[in-house]
């Protein structure tokens, strides 16, 4: 067996910094990008990983994609509808490769949970449980980066908005979660192990309306609405109807707690504090 490890979605914002923190930690001709989109994956070609083209829907192309690999990164699709058959094909790639470990980016609890957010991530860690296959689950909290829109908007609204009540978020910086990832795939010591992957405090919108004002350096403040009021707003503001009902759900689900338990499992993996909220949104606010 070659000791290749496999990233998926390598062209995505997660995709990208696993590579590159991987690239610290072991020799470029070891590390695979898979990606979707040639022209996409013409950066990585510069970094000297070996680039394989595959669509996750297309079964014998993953199926080439994975071959002599010996660890791979499942990054989780964001097609919904889609991304179970995408994550069946690279499960069963996986199989087929005789890979030694496959790690996958989950979300909280999964295994648990009965928050809509998380049905797809249980349903996926499932098929890798039962596939057989020696597995990482890496149950990544929220992204700093997910508030980026929330902060556009305020600064011409000085208002976020939505529906969480007084659910907490547990959020760390993609960075944080890319680093974690690459030490997962180049150690050992993490099989058939599941991480609570979270920023090290959970906070509440209010507290993530005041750092946004004070990265912005002007005032915010949070509206908190029901989820009725919540979906009105954002059909005003010209949204879909799909994507209303999963931002509405996902609010719910984080009143629900699916996103507030604060771990240190993250810390210990990457051997540092978690990127800090507001330094998170420091960065998004410069770009």
């Amino acid at each position: 067996m070659s000791d290749l490890i496999a990233v998926t979605g390598a062209t995505g914002q997660l995709g990208r910094l696993v590579v590159d923190q991987l690239l610290t930690r072991v020799a470029s001709d070891r590390v695979v990008a898979v990606a979707r989109n040639p022209e996409k994956a013409a950066p990585l070609r510069d970094k000297s990983v070996q680039v394989r083209i595959a669509d996750h829907d297309d079964r014998a192309a993953v199926d080439a994609a994975l071959a002599d690999v010996d660890v791979v990164l499942l990054i989780s699709g964001n097609e919904f509808g889609r991304r179970m058959n995408q994550h069946a094909n690279v499960i069963r790639s996986a199989q087929q490769a005789g890979v030694s470990r496959i790690v996958y980016t989950s979300a909280p609890h999964a295994d648990t949970s009965e928050t809509a957010i998380v049905a797809e991530h249980k349903a996926t860690e499932r098929m890798i449980r039962a596939s057989g296959l020696t597995s990482t689950i890496l149950r990544n909290n929220s992204y700093h980066e997910n508030y980026a829109a929330l902060l556009d908007s305020a600064r011409t609204t000085g208002t976020i908005i939505g529906s969480v009540h007084d659910g907490r978020v547990a959020s760390a910086d993609h960075l944080d979660y890319a680093e974690a990832a690459a030490v997962v795939l180049s150690t050992d010591g993490h099989d058939n192990v599941a991480y609570e992957l979270t920023g090290d405090v959970s906070w509440t919108y209010p507290e993530l309306a005041a750092a946004i004002s004070e990265a912005l350096g002007t005032p915010v403040t949070y509206q908190d609405l029901s989820s009725t009021e919540h979906a009105d707003v954002l059909r005003a503001a010209g949204l879909d109807e799909p994507t209303v009902e999963f931002l509405v759900q996902l609010d719910a689900d984080v009143a629900a707690g699916v996103s507030a338990a604060a771990t240190d499992q993250l810390q210990r993996l990457i051997g540092r504090p978690t990127t800090p909220l507001l330094a998170g949104l420091r960065a998004i606010a410069a770009r």
